[in-house]
């Protein structure tokens, strides 16, 4: 968590916390078993408890829709400083995934998230 507190330029580690704790908790619940799992081997213990205790979502969100649920769950948050919170923590978890298992778990997310890993969305040819 001393990397998000870094990369999202957090006063305190307590901040850098809530808004690990709030962020992953929500993506654990996006990703499918095999892709939570690796993922959570490659976090620090806590994070990685964070996210694969979670239940899948019956709906996959939309990234906005994903950063304003996010937004619901930090009080004080706006759609502004969500997103924020959201990039800092993804763009953490995107150095530590590696790309290839940051490829896989945004194959299986909807579009629009790989930006919230602070990675650039290249768009299929039709």
């Amino acid at each position: 968590m001393t990397q998000v507190r870094e990369n999202g330029e957090y006063t305190t580690a307590r901040e850098a916390e809530r808004v690990t704790r709030v962020v992953l908790s929500a993506l654990g619940g996006h990703l499918a078993a095999p892709e939570r799992l690796e993922l959570a081997a490659r976090l620090p213990q806590e994070a990685a408890r964070i996210l694969t205790v979670q239940v899948p979502a019956t709906q996959p969100l939309g990234a906005a829709e994903f950063v304003g649920s996010v937004a619901l769950r930090l009080e004080g948050a706006s759609p502004d400083t969500a997103r924020w919170d959201v990039s800092s923590v993804l763009s953490t978890v995107a150095e530590l995934a590696g790309p290839e298992l940051l490829g896989r778990i945004l194959g299986q997310l909807p579009p629009g998230y790989a930006l919230l890993f602070g990675r650039a969305e290249l768009l299929a040819s039709r």
